[in-house]
């Protein structure tokens, strides 16, 4: 068949599928009336700590740096929960830990409480008989963000090109907030992987919890998505609800050196108490993007928390320390932190290295970015996949390399040793220019202390590679070695990774 008529004939079916396509452009939402949010214990325990705050600061964070603390704290508010629990995600896995947050949020159903959750569709897997068939509990609704028309197969990524444009534009958010008093904002998504529970890979990865008066604010953002044009009803994909599917008894998920996870409400409400009593009185904010872009065709516009991070940067008169899973930067992005490299600022990322990153299509595109980085002043680090930091982490070799495979997942920025941001921001093109992204701002010089040392920490050589140029060429080094490729990796991992960078797809990735 000629070039032409394969490509007419292409165009033809993916026309045909869009045709075939039932989901409505858009669903405006009913009006409800704002939920005055009465006393529960979790407000009440905020009240009283926030009595007790001598400072003028309203706001009060406890960073999760393990899969445990992060965990626990998801399952301590669920059972603490008394009024409603709002839940917002990029990724909710059909594992362990994901059936059993689904398990415990059924259980406080069960008990009155209104569960919202928020997911984006990208990753749901032809879950919508489940979906459905939780979203049929009384206290339980589900919607589903910027679904795909065709739901199963290859009709459902044609069904994408023939709608790049807006279907390319992902819900990568997370919030987790319970009864309008606390909330978990940060990077993990739900799943194994993320609380140091896989047999697959597990990653370093980073989640605040919060209290005080920037939880409005986050409450605020996820109205704004569950009653958006793209939120759709999971009931509108076609799922069958059905009684088979609905979730039984789920063993709780164990840890070999980590105290159990909190179970039931008095241990619960022991739990926040004391994760109460750690937290650190800050001035915070939050920021997310608009729900549905003004232009959905507009690429080249970097949206409001990539323009808040740019700032930050710009602003910066010492260091910026960037930790994100991928890295890429543009031509004007080089410029800018080339000028404020000129002007005396430190530049330090660390992202993935080819052994560590778990997607080689992300890591070509900081592959072919990376020599450009290192020229523009930006000092590069790349976690090792048997990194120190990982049985630091999960206090168990058995879910680290060489066991398992072990990557970074975090996404945090630290300016001048006084800012911190924390949240679902890659420093990467898709979240500067088409994903939907949130962030936790902290103004507070011993929380950004605290989490530029956790960086450099991950950035030493027990830990990561350093990069460098040698004529001209990349280098990586540890200690006394130097390699000259990427170290730990396979001559057909590297071939992929230059074939890859071949593809105009940068901005995609």
């Amino acid at each position: 068949m000629p070039v032409l008529q394969r490509i007419s004939v292409t165009v033809f079916l993916i026309a045909v599928l869009a045709g075939c396509a039932s989901l409505p452009e858009e669903v405006n939402h009913p009006t409800e009336p704002v939920e005055q949010q009465v006393s529960s214990t979790l407000s009440e325990l905020s009240d009283a700590f926030r009595l007790n705050n001598a400072s003028k600061e309203t706001s009060a964070v406890l960073l999760q740096d393990t899969g445990w603390d992060a965990l626990a704290q998801r399952l301590a508010l669920i059972e603490t929960a008394e009024q409603s629990i709002d839940i917002q995600y990029y990724i909710w896995n059909s594992d362990a830990s994901g059936h059993y947050l689904a398990n415990r949020l059924l259980a406080a159903a069960d008990r009155g409480v209104k569960v919202r959750v928020m997911l984006d569709d990208i990753n749901l897997n032809e879950r919508e008989d489940l979906l459905v068939t939780l979203d049929s509990h009384p206290h339980v609704e589900i919607r589903v963000f910027n679904p795909i028309p065709s739901r199963k197969g290859v009709s459902k990524w044609l069904n994408v090109l023939s709608d790049f444009s807006r279907l390319n534009r992902r819900m990568h958010n997370k919030s987790f907030t319970v009864d309008g008093a606390l909330s978990i904002v940060g990077g993990r998504n739900i799943g194994d992987e993320y609380f140091d529970l896989s047999e697959e890979i597990n990653f370093r990865d980073r989640d605040v919890l919060v209290m005080g008066s920037v939880v409005p604010e986050i409450q605020k953002s996820f109205i704004n998505y569950w009653d958006s044009t793209w939120s759709y009803p999971v009931e509108l994909l076609g799922g069958e609800p059905s009684d088979s599917l609905v979730l039984g008894e789920i063993a709780t998920p164990k840890y070999k050196h980590y105290p159990a996870l909190p179970e039931g409400n008095e241990t619960s409400k022991l739990f926040m108490k004391q994760a109460m009593s750690e937290m650190t009185w800050v001035e915070a904010h939050f920021i997310s993007d608009r729900p549905v872009p003004l232009d959905s065709d507009n690429t080249s516009e970097p949206k409001a928390t990539a323009q808040l991070l740019g700032k930050l940067s710009s602003e910066s008169k010492q260091e910026v320390l960037l930790e994100s899973a991928y890295l890429i930067f543009d031509d004007g992005q080089l410029e800018q932190w080339q000028s404020l490299a000129d002007s005396g600022v430190q530049i330090k990322a660390l992202t993935n290295s080819m052994a560590s990153n778990d997607l080689a299509t992300n890591h070509s595109g900081y592959a072919a970015r990376r020599q450009d980085m290192l020229e523009h002043g930006i000092q590069l680090f790349e976690l090792k996949p048997e990194a120190q930091v990982c049985e630091e982490s999960t206090q168990d070799i058995s879910k680290c390399a060489p066991t398992m495979p072990y990557g970074l997942h975090a996404k945090s920025a630290v300016f001048d040793n006084k800012i911190a941001a924390i949240g679902s921001f890659n420093f990467n093109l898709r979240s500067t220019y088409l994903n939907t992204e949130s962030l936790l701002i902290i103004n507070s010089s011993s929380v950004a202390s605290q989490l530029a040392l956790d960086i450099e920490h991950a950035m030493n050589e027990d830990n990561s590679w350093r990069l460098g140029l040698n004529d001209g060429e990349v280098q990586w080094s540890s200690g006394s070695q130097i390699w000259d490729s990427e170290p730990d990796t396979g001559n057909w991992e590297r071939i992929k990774s230059s074939l890859l960078q071949l593809l105009p797809i940068e901005k995609y990735l």
